[in-house]
């Protein structure tokens, strides 16, 4: 296909004050999704001064086709127990009201990483107890205990990406499972009731309409609040094409289809993430 960006995907050019807080994030010595994984509203997001901060390293244990994020190949990671601090510092320093937290996935770990994800939300709520902050975590394999870990620490929300519909799994996703990440989703709300859950959905890699409808029935039906769905950019021409640019108009679909099932809030545009908007749509959730 073509691989012309179409134009409702034009981007504005970095001012100083983008530079300046990318800056301020190196001196602290944290990693943002933004940066690894090459986000394109990454200069929309840091002008108005919105980051999701990348835990656990940037090197990641699993090969998902379509991520930017560096792959281990064999490498030994260690765990830097520094970053909650460095994190919560940064927070501080950029006065941030609503933080949102994700990670690489470390299989290598017995807990996946859940400590650091727990640490790092209470050390922000140290800052300011009112300080909102949202976790968007691998799958732990499902684990209960790593679930428990980070639910205990009391995130305002609690996502996990299901990122693309079954089919496409086996080939994007060699090291997940599609049934595992839904098991995450329904194992949040039975562990802690009250939690808030959100799920993400990238279109443009092959799926077919019906595929799309019945992963938002699927995310609904283990009980996600929150769906978000985005065109998938490939970072460069070595990770998985785009097969298609989706139409504003068919998210508007998607959006109208994710509401009539029951979601709170579907945020459904080419250029929205998991993590875009996500203030913007932690609020919206509380009025919907």
């Amino acid at each position: 296909m073509n691989s012309k960006l179409p134009s409702w995907f034009k981007q504005e050019i970095p001012g100083k004050i983008v530079f300046e807080r990318s800056q301020i994030l190196s001196d602290a010595g944290v990693h943002t999704v933004c940066v690894e994984a090459k986000c394109p509203n990454i200069n929309t997001c840091f002008k108005s001064g919105k980051f999701t901060f990348l835990i656990l390293g940037d090197t990641c244990t699993r090969n998902c086709r379509f991520c930017a994020v560096a792959k281990a190949e064999g490498a030994s990671l260690s765990v830097d127990l520094k970053e909650p601090l460095c994190i919560a510092e940064a927070v501080k320093k950029l006065s941030l009201d609503y933080v949102v937290i994700t990670s690489v996935t470390r299989d290598d770990l017995a807990d996946g990483g859940a400590g650091v994800f727990a640490r790092s939300i209470e050390l922000i709520h140290e800052i300011n107890k009112n300080i909102k902050v949202e976790v968007l975590i691998p799958d732990f394999r499902a684990d209960e205990n790593s679930l428990k870990c980070v639910l205990d620490a009391s995130p305002d929300i609690a996502g996990h990406n299901i990122e693309t519909v079954r089919r496409l799994y086996k080939d994007l996703r060699p090291l997940a499972d599609y049934e595992v990440s839904l098991a995450v989703l329904r194992k949040i709300k039975e562990l802690k009731p009250g939690s808030i859950t959100k799920s993400a959905l990238m279109l443009g890699l092959g799926e077919r309409d019906e595929e799309v409808v019945d992963t938002i029935k699927d995310l609904r039906d283990n009980y996600c609040d929150i769906l978000v769905l985005g065109q998938y950019l490939a970072p460069s021409p070595r990770y998985y094409p785009i097969k298609e640019f989706i139409a504003p108009e068919q998210f508007q679909k998607y959006q109208k289809i994710g509401i009539d099932m029951g979601f709170k809030v579907v945020l459904s545009a080419p250029k929205a993430r998991s993590s875009y908007q996500a203030q913007k749509v932690y609020q919206e959730f509380y009025y919907a």
